[in-house]
Order: C-alpha cells, then sequence, then structure tokens
C-alpha cells in the first residue's frame, strides 16, 4: 500500500529489456537506427555512383594543373622569368649567384669533354704503357685544378654573398653555384643572362 511505485515501474521495464536482450538480432539490420526508408536508400546509392566521376575529374584537373605549372617552368627556366622559377632558383640570391657564375670561365664546366677525352686516352693506353701514365696524370690534373677553382669561387662568392645580401638567408646558396658551375654553359637551366667577363 505505502511502497513506491518508481521500484514497482522499475520492475517491469527490465523484465521486458532482458527479453528484448534474449532476442536474436537480425544481422544484416544496423544496429542503432531503423532502416532507412526506400527513397533514402536510392539517393544514397546514386551519390556514391557520383563521387568516383568527380574524383577522376577532380584528378584529371589536378593532372592538366600539373602540366601547365611544369610548361610555364620550362619557359621560365628558357627565358629567366622570376615568376615561375622552381623554388631552389628563385630570389634574388640565387640571380646573383647564377650571375656571378656564368661571367666566368670555370674549369668545371669543361670537365666532361676533358674526361671523354682521358677515357679515349685510357683505352688506347691498354696497348701503350706511355698514353696510359698520361692518362692518369691527365685525370689527376683536372680534380686538381677543379678543387681548386672551385675553392675559389666559394671564397669570392662567399665575401660578395656577405656584402650585397646581409640580411637574406643565404643557406645553399654556395653549393648551388658550385653544383652550376659542373655544367657546360649552353647546358644550364636557367639559361645564363649574362656574357662572359660581364660583372653581375
Amino acid at each position: 500500500m505505502f511502497r513506491s511505485r518508481s521500484k514497482d515501474e522499475k520492475a517491469p521495464t527490465e523484465k521486458v529489456t532482458a527479453d528484448l536482450s534474449k532476442q536474436p538480432r537480425d544481422p544484416e539490420a544496423p544496429k542503432g537506427r531503423p532502416t532507412p526508408k526506400r527513397s533514402e536508400a536510392q539517393s544514397q546509392r546514386r551519390r556514391a555512383q557520383t563521387v568516383p566521376l568527380d574524383r577522376k575529374e577532380a584528378a584529371k584537373r589536378q593532372r592538366e594543373a600539373r602540366r601547365a605549372d611544369l610548361t610555364r617552368q620550362r619557359e621560365a627556366l628558357n627565358s629567366g622569368d622570376e615568376r615561375y622559377l622552381p623554388a631552389r632558383d628563385k630570389g634574388p640570391v640565387r640571380r646573383f649567384v647564377r650571375d656571378f657564375v656564368d661571367s666566368r670561365f670555370t674549369i668545371a664546366e669543361f670537365f666532361l669533354p676533358m674526361a671523354v677525352v682521358i677515357l679515349v686516352l685510357s683505352l688506347f693506353g691498354n696497348t701503350n704503357r706511355g698514353l696510359q701514365n698520361i692518362s692518369l696524370l691527365l685525370w689527376l690534373g683536372v680534380i686538381v685544378m677543379i678543387i681548386i677553382d672551385s675553392i675559389g669561387i666559394w671564397i669570392r662568392l662567399r665575401k660578395q654573398l656577405a656584402v650585397r645580401f646581409p640580411n637574406e638567408p643565404k643557406r645553399g646558396a654556395i653549393a648551388y653555384g658550385l653544383m652550376r658551375t659542373l655544367q657546360m654553359r649552353r647546358l644550364r637551366l636557367p639559361k645564363p643572362l649574362v656574357k662572359r667577363g660581364e660583372r653581375p
């Protein structure tokens, strides 16, 4: 008579939930939400079918944009247009380094033709001991001259950069210049914009 109603109400609800948990659940029914209506399911299916087309279109646009960027970069490497140059070639410091290297003769730029000559001499040197000795001496001489020339360029370029660009970041600029000296003038990219002997 004086029992609390909450205890009486709890008991039947607990029994119902226990009975529901014992019933086997349909494995295809999604857990925790009702089965969607047919119209909703069809609209979801249509949306899923249109996604791959959008992805393909997006990938195609990306490819076209990348191709256009590469074409622009190639043209900039030939013309020297700063706006579209690759990141490693951009900026006033890199421009000065290129002009500094392009304005002078360097021994390293003739390394490739000299290497071919020395290689031919060494091939003939298999039969002639004198030619083999000459080719070895030439190899040593070329390597020593390139090292001395590179050290000279490194010192002068470092001084010039410190004077002209005291507040600009110069990391990797000297290595960039030395790598450029190893390329033949005709094959350098970006193309040289100064003549030999002309000071940048």
